[in-house]
């Protein structure tokens, strides 16, 4: 038998179940279909071996990430030995041995850069996406609206799972309906007054770390917004006068030699300096329990108390009573040996239960350990879930704040979901729901658009997975009721009255025009009309907004792409469209009047005779002349006045003033 015909009998009998589920036509024709995979993480990995068995024929896998210890017990495709190399390489690899007819390419990189624009996202003819994060998942939605490229978006949160196929004008998109914020805390909240762990954990990841290891070095730009968002003005202040201090206490972690003594430099400033100088402002404490200042040398010796303020307390009439008890019922937080053994998983390192004297040494250790890297060249330290230094840090920062405040402490795996975000993942999750994936994706494929439904999984043992139909665009939608279009130009000599001109055509109108957020023009500042794109941070990759100052024509996006390697050099710097956009007229809302007051009356035996309203009749004088002082309204002379004009009561009424009569 020759080789050719020993690889077809090998390719048949590889893709016989999907010819046999799909049909041969589709099956044939996704040997061909190219396909964009954003994300090898948990649905990811498997994701990329459902299209791969299923046979789709070039795969571009995309991951900016890489592989860290926490990622293998769920995505199958990385072992231990690929700790720290890229996810697509290492996902492209290994995917790669289950079907080698299929040709996948990794690539190690943001989706967000430049390079991946409208024209490279209009190469594919279906996008998957795995991602974990909001922004990244609202890019490559607005880029999949812009090329008109199919896209099926997904997502797990522990056994809860969802997917959606979005394509433009057929259903919404994802930006369709609005998504939840982040949850924030105000700054003072979280600088002085916490009353939760997840308080401490964000003091201690979003501002001690950044000020003694990041590029925060004041720390005044979250000051200034608060100061703007009128929070307390004399507790701001106090917290200016804190950030400056720090200088100090950076400069210690990077040119003193590390020993405990810079730690202990750090803790006397952090977690007793700063908390006295919060109890100076006793109109702080008035209604809340007053922080403890915790003692470095007392802590270590073990015999630290700190004493808890109960809420047993009441008052009637006489002053208030509050019991006090020793942290954990023990000095210093110590707890005895055999409190270990009373819980299975309490020995181990994440999920034990620290000690305020542990705590302390893990504060000084994990200090040392950055401050270290710090002086071998680290310009900058930033926390990573995964980074042992950071975490243990803000593990012990965190816990070290709690206690001072009398907060329950929490454990180092506690810590690590919060501070990181972590959503529990459960494999079996992402394998349902990657199944999901494709079933959609073919729908997409075969234009089986009745097909398409939301799927979404429960923790509904009786009802597990759940479908509804496509809902339509959301009319008022931002992103996929715009008008895109394609431009492609060279930033360095095209300005953007050129290019706003040439998009719009002979239709000349009232525009503003903007990048992002960023306002570049509007009909009341020209400034940067004449500048050069390139000048204005403006280029391959993206947007342009033309928004119609009269309301009266949807808005057009323009994206903005490079000129062919073949245009001439002499050419013109900017290729538009043909045909150029039409954006869609909008319709004007119609303010309806208020409804005139009823003019029917009741009638006996319930007849109701009609009124028709009645005639208006000017008053007049003596003389039976209108009078002017009464057809003028006030509100009509009030206009009439503030535009300069004044109105006589009659032709007998002088004028002091020097004034234009006019007839």
């Amino acid at each position: 038998m020759s080789s050719s015909s020993v690889n077809g009998a090998r390719k048949t009998s590889r893709s016989a179940h999907a010819q046999a589920i799909l049909g041969p036509e589709l099956c044939e024709r996704l040997s061909g279909t190219k396909v964009l995979l954003v994300g090898a993480g948990g649905i990811g990995c498997e994701l990329l071996k459902n299209i791969v068995l299923t046979g789709f024929g070039h795969i571009t896998l995309l991951d900016l990430d890489t592989i860290d210890l926490s990622n293998l017990n769920r995505q199958f495709l990385f072992k231990k030995k690929d700790i720290k190399h890229s996810k697509a390489m290492v996902a492209a690899q290994t995917a790669g041995a289950f079907n080698p007819n299929v040709n996948i390419h990794p690539v190690h990189a943001n989706i967000k850069e430049a390079q991946f624009d409208i024209e490279w996202f209009g190469g594919f003819d279906i996008v998957l996406n795995a991602l974990d994060n909001l922004d990244a998942r609202r890019h490559v939605n607005k880029m999949c609206m812009a090329a008109g490229v199919p896209l099926v978006e997904s997502g797990t949160a522990g056994y809860l799972g969802q997917v959606q196929p979005l394509l433009k004008d057929r259903t919404e998109c994802f930006d369709c309906v609005p998504k939840p914020t982040p949850t924030t805390f105000p700054v003072c909240t979280i600088r002085s007054t916490p009353s939760q762990p997840i308080h401490c954990i964000v003091w201690a990841k979003s501002y001690l770390l950044p000020q003694l290891f990041g590029e925060d070095e004041d720390g005044t730009d979250e000051l200034d917004e608060a100061e703007k968002q009128g929070e307390n003005a004399e507790e701001i202040a106090t917290l200016r006068k804190e950030a400056l201090a720090y200088k100090a206490v950076r400069n210690a972690l990077r040119s003193a030699q590390t020993t405990e003594d810079v730690a202990q430099h750090v803790f006397k400033k952090v977690f007793h300096s700063d908390i006295l100088n919060l109890l100076s402002m006793s109109d702080m404490w008035r209604a809340r329990a007053a922080p403890t200042p915790l003692d470095f040398t007392a802590i270590q010796e073990g015999r630290f108390f700190i004493q808890r303020p109960l809420n047993s307390s009441t008052t009637t009439g006489s002053a208030q009573i509050i019991h006090f008890q020793p942290a954990n019922g023990h000095a210093n937080g110590k707890i005895p040996s055999s409190s270990s053994s009373s819980n299975g998983v309490s020995g181990l390192r994440d999920q034990r239960a620290l000690s305020l004297h542990d705590t302390l040494e893990l504060f000084i250790s994990s200090t040392n350990r950055l401050a270290e890297r710090l002086r071998k060249g680290e310009d900058t330290i930033s926390f990573d879930k995964d980074d042992d230094d950071t975490l243990d840090f803000v593990t012990a920062a965190a816990n070290l704040r709690s206690a001072a405040y009398y907060i329950d402490r929490k454990t180092r795996w506690e810590i690590k979901e919060m501070a990181g975000n972590i959503i529990p993942a459960i494999a079996t999750t992402n394998a349902i729901i990657s199944g999901l994936i494709v079933l959609q994706a073919v729908h997409l494929l075969r234009k089986s658009y009745a097909q398409l439904r939301n799927v979404h999984v429960q923790f509904k043992p009786t009802n597990p997975l759940s479908t509804s139909t496509m809902c339509p665009p959301n009319p008022k939608c931002g992103v996929c009721r715009d008008t895109y279009t394609k431009v492609l130009c060279d930033p360095a000599r095209v300005t953007l009255s050129e290019l706003v001109d040439g998009v719009l055509g002979s239709d000349k109108r009232e525009v503003s025009v903007y990048e992002d957020k960023r306002v570049l023009s509007d009909p009341d500042w020209d400034d940067n009309l004449e500048r050069t794109l390139e000048s204005l941070n403006v280029g391959r990759g993206k947007f342009l907004t033309i928004v119609d100052e009269d309301e009266e024509w949807g808005t057009i996006v323009v994206a903005l792409g490079i000129l062919p390697p073949n245009h001439p050099s002499d050419g013109p710097p900017y290729i538009l469209p043909s045909p150029l956009p039409l954006p869609p007229r909008l319709e004007k809302q119609q303010s309806t009047p208020p409804p005139a007051p009823s003019r029917k009356r009741s009638a006996p035996d319930d007849e109701i005779v009609e009124v028709g309203p009645l005639a208006k009749r000017a008053k007049t004088d003596i003389n039976g002349t209108a009078s002017i002082l009464d057809i003028a309204s006030p509100n009509k002379r009030r206009r009439l006045e503030e535009d300069g004009l004044l109105m006589l009561s009659s032709k007998d009424d002088k004028i002091e003033d020097d004034v234009i009569e006019i007839d």
